[in-house]
C-alpha cells in the first residue's frame, strides 16, 4: 500500500514497511523508543501477548510485525529521516485502545480504520507535522480502498495548552481542521472523531 509519489507540503510520505523499517526505527531510537520505550505496540496488544513480547523486547515485537505486513504507518520524511509518524489500521490490526469499554458500550458503526498515535520529532513539533503525518495516513488509507476512519484526539478546554510530548494523538481542533466530524467523549480529555475516506481513484 502506498504512493510513492505522495509529499504533503513539501515532506514525502512513505508507508511503514520492511524498507522503511529503518527509518522508523532511526526516529524512535532518537526518542528512547517513545512514550517510556513503547515502540508504539500499546495499540496491537489486546489481548497483550505478554510473554512473548517480552522475550522479544518491543522493538523486535513491533519489527516482527512490520515484517508480516500487520502494523501500518504514514512516515512523514525529511530526506531519509523519518521526522514523524502516524500509526494507523484496521480494528482487527489495532483492537486496544484507552478506555476500550467505554469506546465498545457506544460504538454505532464500527470504523473501517482507526488512527491511534501520532508522533513528531522533537526538533520538528510545533510546525504543524502532526497534521502531515495525518493526511499522509488518509492518503494510504484511500489507496488501501478508504472507508470510515476513527481517531481518539485529546479535547483540551478552551485555552488549555498542554507539552507535545505528551499528546500522543493531537488535538480535536487540528483534527476538525482536518475535516473529522465530533461524536462523543472517551474517557477524561479524550474524544471520537470519524471521517469518511474516499477510495483512491488510481
Amino acid at each position: 500500500m502506498g504512493d510513492a509519489g505522495l509529499t504533503i507540503d513539501g515532506y514525502q510520505i512513505e508507508p511503514l514497511g520492511p524498507p522503511t523499517w529503518d527509518a522508523f526505527a532511526g526516529l524512535a531510537e532518537r526518542h528512547n523508543g517513545v512514550w517510556g520505550g513503547c515502540w508504539c505496540v500499546y495499540f496491537h496488544c489486546y489481548p497483550d501477548p505478554v510473554e512473548e513480547r517480552r522475550e522479544l523486547g518491543n522493538r523486535e515485537f513491533k519489527r516482527q510485525r512490520v515484517l508480516a505486513g500487520t502494523a501500518h504507518a504514514a512516515l512523514v520524511l525529511d530526506g531519509d529521516a523519518a521526522v514523524a509518524w502516524a500509526e494507523f489500521g484496521p480494528v482487527e490490526e489495532l483492537p486496544n485502545i484507552h478506555h476500550r469499554k467505554e469506546w465498545e458500550k457506544g460504538v454505532v458503526r464500527r470504523p473501517d480504520f482507526r488512527i491511534t498515535c501520532l508522533f513528531v520529532d522533537r526538533d520538528y513539533r510545533r510546525q504543524g507535522m502532526a497534521s502531515v503525518a495525518v493526511r499522509g495516513a488518509l492518503a494510504l488509507i484511500a489507496d488501501a480502498g478508504g472507508g470510515l476512519v476513527e481517531s481518539y484526539p485529546h479535547d483540551l478546554p478552551p485555552g488549555k495548552k498542554t507539552s507535545a510530548s505528551f499528546l500522543y494523538n493531537a488535538t480535536r481542533t487540528m483534527y476538525e481542521q482536518l475535516g473529522f466530524e465530533y461524536q462523543r467523549p472517551k474517557g477524561k480529555g479524550n474524544c471520537v472523531m470519524t471521517t469518511e475516506v474516499p477510495a483512491s481513484k488510481a
